[in-house]
């Protein structure tokens, strides 16, 4: 469904649920949630949010955790909610969960843009180039992702999983759009295969022993990649290439959470 990114507006899903209590960087700092772990006086996930409020791509958001209680800490966000501008849910057992609850309650032409809490570096423009795109594709699902060659330039040293085809080598930015009532079927694939996220050859292998041949060997294209899990779950399915190295910027580890600190503690000296 190819629609005009003038006059259609996206719905964000914002997953701000832990997959664990446990987590090194909730231990790490005094929040009780990861989406709320500060970073310069405002939560993660308040970041976010801010970005999508200011984007001109999105007409709502929903917010799918963190819990009650966490949300409460921030005079902020819980206003947003108490207001209705920002439409809030307990998070799910895991994030494709979340995504697939909150995606149960929007009408059959709303589109959705899903990211994640732990996106700090998002900005309006990330938002709007990866919306914009994805409204004028003709296709059912679209996955962001950035050149891993303009992230390694922009961070030299950072640890991503990256995706290695004949084409390019990329990396994911947590930004997903599913334009049409069957794209959301995708949410349902999502969650059989979120444990494996970390692990290119596990989720090649889904598209057959050949694939992950030619992938190993350096010979499977993106394209192609693409056209074979269309293929397989009856969906069009395409990439987005953005061009901007913090799209695929999230807090996964305390090495991350100072990479974000150290970037914004720049872009704060330049703009000063």
């Amino acid at each position: 469904m190819q629609l005009d990114p003038d006059t259609h507006q996206l719905t964000a899903i914002v997953l701000a649920g832990d997959r664990t209590k446990a987590d090194s960087l909730i231990n790490h700092t005094d929040a009780g949630a990861k989406a709320m772990i500060d970073l310069d006086g405002t939560p993660m996930v308040r970041r976010v949010l801010n970005s999508l409020r200011e984007s001109r791509v999105v007409s709502q958001i929903r917010l799918a955790g963190p819990e009650a209680s966490e949300v409460a800490t921030d005079a902020e966000l819980q206003a947003w909610i108490d207001a209705g501008e920002i439409q809030w849910s307990e998070p799910g057992q895991s994030p494709s969960t979340s995504a697939y609850n909150a995606m149960q309650g929007l009408m059959p032409e709303d589109s959705v843009l899903l990211t994640t809490a732990d996106h700090p570096l998002l900005t309006p423009e990330i938002v709007d180039a990866f919306g914009r795109q994805s409204l004028a594709d003709d296709v059912d699902v679209a996955v962001g992702l950035a050149p891993y060659a303009l992230i390694a330039e922009t961070y030299p040293g950072i640890k991503k999983t990256v995706l290695r085809f004949s084409d390019g080598e990329f990396c994911g930015c947590n930004l997903f759009a599913f334009i049409t009532p069957e794209g959301r079927r995708a949410a349902k694939f999502w969650r059989r295969i979120e444990q494996q996220r970390k692990k290119p050859l596990v989720v090649i292998g889904l598209l057959g022993w050949w694939a992950v041949i030619r992938y190993r060997l350096g010979l499977l294209s993106l394209e192609e990649a693409l056209a074979k899990l269309s293929k397989r779950l009856g969906l069009r399915i395409r990439a987005v290439i953005l061009p901007y190295a913090n799209a695929a910027i999230d807090v996964d580890s305390i090495a991350d959470l100072m990479l974000v600190k150290g970037a914004l503690e720049k872009a704060a000296a330049e703009d000063a």
